[in-house]
């Protein structure tokens, strides 16, 4: 599908891998300018290089932690007047909550709730006026399916989740759009780390903890980061300007619901 947002300027935050990364080269397919952000700076360059090359399009990287007042700010001077936002951020490592303390707290909330509204407030009057803004928060299946371990950071998403629920419905009049887009289990690093726990504690392979994973979908495999980028950049579209404040779920069909 032709997604008609061609020379439309897009950030990408944490976009060095995984599922920034197959959102970011889905985006640059449909044509857009981009900056790309990370804290691995060789690796976001060399990224940078071949998207620009292979798409001829303008590539920004921003080497820095989104989560920062300073980093938010180097995305913000690449690209102060973006028609696109993609949130994006590591999340929480995988603790039972009862190890968290008050700062822990903090830091995941920062992370995961209050870096994305930042950026938001920063962007969406800009996109108001110009007729034209998509917003895609990237969440986590954890905010409908709790997670063991993942309190901390289905907590902070699904807060960030309400909170724009209302914000969004204020500006769909301007063709501006805030919709939340939610992984299952996709084949990322992130994901690999898993898998190289539960090897490590059950003594099986980490192929052997990989493929008893992918049982549990009703799809039997995990998601692959590029086509959650092809969804994800669908929701930045030409085409998606009637769909606001939803929570797109890509998950093989693990969350069993019927609404």
């Amino acid at each position: 599908m032709h997604l008609g947002i061609e020379g439309r300027k897009a950030i990408v935050c944490a976009s060095s891998r995984g599922l920034g990364l197959g959102t970011a080269k889905a985006l640059a397919e449909a044509g857009c300018d981009l900056v790309i952000n990370g804290r691995n700076e060789k690796l976001l360059y060399q990224i940078a290089s071949e998207l620009a090359a292979q798409h001829n399009i303008s590539v920004i990287p921003v080497a820095a932690d989104i989560s920062s007042p300073e980093g938010q700010q180097a995305v913000l001077n690449a690209c102060p007047n973006p028609d696109i936002l993609v949130n994006n951020n590591g999340g929480p490592p995988r603790k039972d909550f009862k190890e968290l303390d008050r700062q822990a707290i903090q830091d995941g909330v920062i992370q995961n709730m209050i870096t994305p509204i930042e950026l938001i407030k920063a962007v969406i009057d800009g996109m108001a006026e110009r007729r034209f803004g998509r917003i895609v928060n990237i969440t986590s299946m954890s905010v409908k399916m709790p997670i063991k371990g993942l309190d901390l950071s289905s907590g902070a998403r699904a807060g960030l989740t309400a909170f724009l629920a209302g914000v969004c419905r204020q500006y769909a009049q301007h063709n501006v759009t805030i919709n939340n887009v939610l992984p299952g289990k996709f084949d990322t690093d992130r994901l690999k780390g898993g898998f190289e726990r539960q090897a490590e504690q059950t003594g099986i392979s980490i192929e052997e903890a990989k493929r008893l994973s992918s049982e549990e979908i009703p799809a039997k495999r995990l998601g692959d980061p590029e086509e959650f980028g092809k969804a994800c950049a669908f929701m930045c579209s030409a085409h998606a300007g009637y769909i606001t404040g939803q929570n797109l779920l890509l998950d093989g069909g693990l969350y069993p619901s019927a609404f």
